[in-house]
């Protein structure tokens, strides 16, 4: 069976999606659009920072740049592949293809909770610390903490490949799903599956509200920071400094929740279908654009490369 599994092909079967030909191209061409936007929208804003003295020297912008690289690499693990099976009437991957992209979903999806956690504490230090910000959220500081995101979620997700690749699996190798991940690989398996269910319930748990807990722990005390400010003004421009995260923030652990800490008896294919599309699809989309709207560093950035831009055309 091992040696089995080493050529074996995973078919996905795209529930929730039409199959009529005539919706094959729209459904192409509103996920094409959507991968578009994304790659778009994140490089944009990387590019931005990069190239622009004063965002590249704010943490708050250094963690952005990392957050859009994560979207960026987030999407590109499965948004391709979908692509490519709207346009063909194989909707396969193979066994060796299905862990890889179990193994890089799993990375840049961790990476994105880290970050996030990660914004969350610079702006606790911020607005409740402002005297310390210096000293606290230093270029050191800000390494250590981007490098941790990267390299706890590249072990973290090192870990449940390894583990799911010893699985053996019974015929038909279906999954019900748009792209592989753990559960639905485990549904597929004929081996004892309980030591990476007992490790998904308690580690992979850990793993993922332990960086919700530091964030709803930093934006509590945040907020009764900001109840302190006398004038209304003061108050409505420190909202304004985590209004952009906290969205991103809801939106992301919100789809987070519905896809993993639901009761099974309430699980649907189809629902998870949806849920996995705006969470895999349509939020690094989002992303870019919910920190660009209202930001004034990111639009007055765009000025200066444009202006620089259009001075270089001239020359």
């Amino acid at each position: 069976m091992a040696r089995e599994n080493q050529t074996a092909i995973f078919e996905i079967v795209l529930w929730g999606i039409s199959t009529q030909p005539e919706h094959q191209s729209l459904l192409f061409l509103f996920f094409l659009s959507i991968y578009l936007l994304t790659l778009l929208g994140n490089l944009l804003i990387i590019l931005l920072i990069r190239l622009d003295d004063h965002l590249l020297r704010t943490p708050m912008y250094f963690f952005l740049s990392h957050l859009s690289l994560a979207d960026v690499t987030f999407a590109s693990t499965t948004v391709p592949k979908i692509l490519a099976n709207l346009m063909s009437r194989s909707k396969t991957i193979s066994y060796s293809g299905c862990l890889t992209q179990m193994y890089f979903f799993l990375t840049f999806g961790n990476t994105d909770s880290f970050l996030l956690a990660c914004m969350a504490y610079d702006r606790y230090v911020a607005i409740c610390r402002p005297l310390h910000y210096t000293m606290v959220i230093n270029g050191k500081c800000c390494l250590y903490l981007v490098s941790g995101s990267w390299i706890i979620s590249a072990l973290h997700s090192l870990l449940y490949t390894l583990l799911t690749s010893r699985l053996s699996f019974c015929a038909p190798w279906e999954i019900p799903y748009l792209f592989c991940d753990v559960y639905p690989l485990l549904e597929l398996s004929c081996s004892d599956t309980t030591l990476i269910k007992t490790l998904a319930q308690t580690e992979g748990v850990l793993d993922i509200l332990g960086p919700f807990v530091l964030i709803i722990i930093s934006y509590t005390r945040i907020f009764w920071a900001i109840m302190k400010v006398p004038s209304a003004a003061g108050k409505r421009k420190a909202f304004s400094t985590c209004g952009s995260h906290l969205a991103v923030v809801v939106l992301f652990y919100g789809t987070i929740s519905c896809l993993y800490f639901q009761p099974a008896s309430t699980y649907s294919a189809q629902k998870g279908t949806i849920v996995s599309l705006l969470y895999a699809v349509v939020i690094p989309m989002l992303n870019p654009f919910i920190y660009s709207l209202r930001n004034q560093d990111i639009k007055a950035a765009l000025v200066r490369l444009l202006g620089r831009l259009r001075a270089f055309l001239r020359k």
